[in-house]
């Protein structure tokens, strides 16, 4: 009997838990969709100058203007999602979005899992190395050295074809800031990215320049999952047709890459930094309301879990120890990609970045606050339950009045772990899109090319909340004590 009340009691819970978050992360997208289709589209904005956000926090680029262009030339809704590029190509993957433009190269291979528009961008691969570099001229000069290239990209697929004729090595990279970076400090001596990328880049001050002509390479698509969202497909080729025929295009190359394209001003480090603030503070935003949900939604976990696993219950302690072995035993990472893209793809259905997000952070911390439950009420001697029951108190009393209470001043140092294990752990979770402190980094990074300055920005921010959240805690562990 004990057993059929906790089991339906974790499964209303867990019920609650996945309808109560589907409807706050999609209560908004729910109101679109009854108003006409919203398009998903997913990209990559650390991608320019085709997608990338600006100083105010808008999506600009390239591959922005076309989308907005050829969205009011046909007339159709849409709404972008920034996810990085391998992200972008998994969600689409497993219907996640419903479209993806970042700059995206249309290969052979890709056309068998997706289809893509017509070309709107010809490309090709060009070699960089550092600005201060004057000893490497040609691809000859790379052999045994490491060379920086970014996954999934057409200067990815040209470096690899090349690497074993001029015995160099690839060192991969998530996004284009990584990369150039990587060469600016010397641990590569040089990088293969396409062109219009890279020369937006070198004339924004990026610390490289180009030393190779340009290699033939394949042309930029909008793509859609293979057989679906056709219509969204015909009407992105349609639009383009009109926009190029209108001058829009030409109007919208020649702001990013013609001759009179913006280039960096001249700014100082601490006004970068200044600039920077409104993004960083955020994501920063983002990072405590991950780290808050999905603490309380973690406790909850691990408060049932916990007491199932010092139960009396054999089958409930065995339940209880599977859902730690599994959730600690699997890298944040992996959980994060087979909740968000795996389960998705599997069982036919979108699910809301925030909920996927909320299911990763809660699961694994849950995992670990049921050890700690587990601990803490271990640790109080058994003699002093026994010695309530042969007074006569029931099992359930004897635990609420007698070891939780002390069981609590041993678990609070480790609950305050735990809080700060997951509020690190959210950056994780930028791999699947998400766009907390880190990210936000990454997505300033992109556009300003200022590592140093906006990474100890970031550091300096988490270090700051931490501590404070630290402090806090220490106060409250002593109140309680003396308590």
């Amino acid at each position: 009997m004990k057993t059929t009340k906790v089991s339906f009691f974790v499964l209303t819970l867990v019920l609650l838990l996945v309808t109560g978050l589907s409807g706050w992360a999609g209560g908004a997208s729910a109101t679109e969709a009854n108003s006409g289709k919203t398009y998903v589209i997913g990209t990559d904005i650390t991608f320019a100058p085709f997608e990338f956000q600006d100083a105010n926090g808008d999506f600009v680029g390239i591959d922005m203007d076309l989308m907005a262009a050829i969205a009011k030339d046909q007339n159709f809704k849409y709404e972008i999602k920034a996810l990085g590029f391998n992200a972008a190509v998994q969600a689409l993957e497993s219907n996640q979005v419903d479209g993806v433009i970042a700059g995206m190269s249309i290969t052979d291979e890709r056309k068998k899992v997706f289809d893509f528009s017509e070309a709107y961008y010809p490309s090709g691969v060009v070699m960089g190395i550092s600005a201060n570099n004057d000893t490497v001229k040609s691809y000859e000069d790379l052999r045994g050295q490491k060379v920086a290239v970014k996954t999934g990209t057409a200067g990815y697929n040209f470096a690899e074809s090349i690497a074993s004729e001029y015995g160099f090595t690839i060192v991969p990279f998530e996004d284009s800031a990584q990369m150039y970076l990587d060469v600016i400090t010397g641990n590569s001596i040089a990088c293969f990215e396409d062109q219009p990328v890279l020369a937006y880049g070198v004339k924004q001050n990026n610390g490289l320049k180009i030393v190779t002509k340009k290699e033939e390479g394949d042309s930029y698509g909008f793509a859609v999952s293979k057989g679906k969202n056709q219509e969204l497909l015909q009407m992105f080729d349609a639009g383009l047709v009109n926009i190029k025929a209108s001058g829009e295009y030409d109007q919208i190359l020649e702001k990013y890459v013609g001759d009179n394209a913006p280039t960096a001003g001249e700014t100082s480090r601490w006004e970068n930094v200044q600039n920077s603030l409104p993004a960083l503070f955020k994501g920063l935003g983002n990072t405590l309301l991950y780290t808050i949900v999905s603490l309380f939604f973690a406790f909850i976990i691990g408060l049932i879990f916990g007491f199932m696993k010092v139960g009396q219950n054999k089958v409930l302690r065995g339940i209880a120890t599977v859902f730690v072995d599994v959730f600690r035993g699997i890298p944040l990472i992996v959980l994060a990609f087979f909740i968000y893209f795996g389960i998705p793809q599997a069982f036919g259905f979108t699910m809301p970045l925030f909920l996927a997000a909320i299911l990763t952070l809660s699961l694994n911390a849950g995992a670990y606050v049921t050890e700690i439950i587990r601990g803490g009420i271990q640790s109080i001697d058994p003699g002093q339950l026994e010695a309530a029951r042969s007074l006569g108190l029931p099992y359930r009393k004897a635990m609420m009045k007698i070891v939780i209470p002390q069981a609590i001043r041993v678990m609070i140092p480790s609950f305050i772990n735990q809080m700060v294990i997951t509020l690190k752990d959210t950056s994780i979770l930028s791999v699947i899109g998400l766009v907390e402190l880190t990210q936000s980094g990454k997505i300033v990074i992109a556009r300003t090319f200022t590592s140093f300055d906006i990474w100890l920005t970031v550091a300096v921010m988490y270090l700051i909340v931490i501590i404070t959240l630290t402090k806090v805690a220490d106060y409250l562990e002593v109140r309680v004590r003396r308590g």
